[in-house]
């Protein structure tokens, strides 16, 4: 069982999340992905809790990648990338638009060292354009979007963020797509690309409610889901309140507490409000899973984070699994999503040390020997996390 693209090299100059999902969903692929890490490290590995000197974010999005530690304003360290890009079929980025031309390893140069070489670059706003020099971070392509205000519009919740980064992982997942295709391009024109990703475009592209808004038209959508409590705890049912009501009015006996006289708004509040009631008399799981399948309803528990591994298919499918702490214990990630009929994906061990694989991945590389790594890190170039021995 082989690893679809065993045998690619990816250097991973991210930071956070776009950039280090995309690299990480590589390596789960079989990609010998390196990532570059400057003196003062990726600012994730202080998000979480700390285990084996690495923190649960840092670990969950850079999870069997190897890593080197370069300090790019040290002489040589843009030679040393040089040698690297010779060998390598890809690089990540996700620093603004000027990062890498001032730190001399821009596109335009490195494709000279290696035409085939595909860089994807991922950026809040794109390169070329008024705002492309703009930082930002998902929550700022959330509220730029429209999602922020969509959210408070149809909640009648105050406007805050989501607690997800849905605009990293959007464009981590179109920057996949990017380079999956720069790959089949290459293979028949031996030729590289530079893939300008921007987490605006990203996010707009995925966005499958905007349509509603640029047409005027939300009133023509479906209801918005429900969560209801019951008596074994909150679900959400994922289909119009009107069907739903027509199901328990004709099949229980439910009804609301109207007359002739009673207005369309009371009305609904009233059938809503005996509905709840309804719900909760639903007091085993066997009764609602009766009752959703009889009427063909989607539905689904209204579960805790912390209790996920408990959930019926993502422990069936080892969605969640427990690796090596480097500590002596166990800890629980997220597994590859990919499952192929006759190849391998999946998490191949725990995040790295902050260049704890500097001889390593120059010797493998480059054929570096022992000494000229240690010249290296005498000269500044190369940094190891001291507190772990690297």
């Amino acid at each position: 069982m082989d690893y679809p693209l065993a045998g690619l090299k990816v250097l991973d100059f991210s930071r956070v999340l776009a950039g280090p999902f995309a690299g990480r969903m590589l390596c789960d692929l079989g990609a010998d992905v390196v990532k570059i890490e400057p003196p003062e490290g990726d600012v994730s590995r202080n998000w979480g809790k700390v285990t084996g000197g690495l923190s649960g974010y840092f670990n969950q999005w850079n999870g069997g990648k190897r890593s080197i530690c370069v300090d790019m304003q040290a002489a040589g360290a843009v030679a040393l990338i040089e040698e690297l890009v010779k060998h390598a079929d890809i690089l990540i980025e996700n620093f603004r638009p000027d990062v890498m031309e001032r730190l001399g390893i821009n596109y335009e140069s490195l494709s000279k060292i290696n035409p085939a070489l595909i860089m994807l670059s991922i950026s809040g706003f794109g390169h070329g354009g008024t705002e492309s020099h703009r930082p930002a971070y998902a929550p700022v392509i959330h509220a730029e979007a429209g999602l922020i205000e969509r959210h408070s519009f149809r909640t009648g919740d105050p406007l805050s963020d989501y607690p997800v980064s849905v605009a990293d992982t959007n464009a981590a997942l179109h920057g996949l797509v990017g380079l999956l295709a720069a790959l089949h391009l290459r293979s028949s024109t031996g030729k590289g690309q530079h893939i300008d990703i921007a987490m605006m475009d990203a996010t707009v592209a995925t966005d499958d409610q905007l349509n509603y808004e640029l047409e005027d038209s939300h009133a023509t959508g479906p209801l918005p889901n429900d969560v209801w409590q019951t008596g074994i705890g909150p679900i959400l049912l994922s289909t119009d309140f009107r069907y739903f009501w027509r199901c328990i009015s004709e099949n229980f006996g439910v009804q609301e507490n109207s007359d002739e006289s009673t207005g369309m708004a009371e009305k609904i509040a009233a059938r809503r409000e005996a509905t709840a009631a309804f719900m909760m008399t639903l007091d085993s799981r066997e009764k609602i899973v009766e009752i959703m399948d009889a009427f063909g309803i989607p539905w689904g528990d209204v579960r805790q984070g912390a209790k996920l591994q408990d959930q019926t298919t993502v422990k069936e499918r080892s969605a969640l699994i427990e690796i090596d702490d480097r500590a002596g214990g166990t800890r629980v990630v997220s597994q590859s999503p990919y499952r192929f009929s006759s190849a391998t994906s999946g998490f191949r061990g725990p995040a790295p040390h902050q260049g704890e694989h500097n001889l390593e991945v120059l010797t493998d590389w480059i054929g570096a020997s022992q000494d000229h790594v240690d010249t290296l890190r005498e000269h500044g170039v190369l940094l190891t996390d001291e507190h772990q021995g690297y």
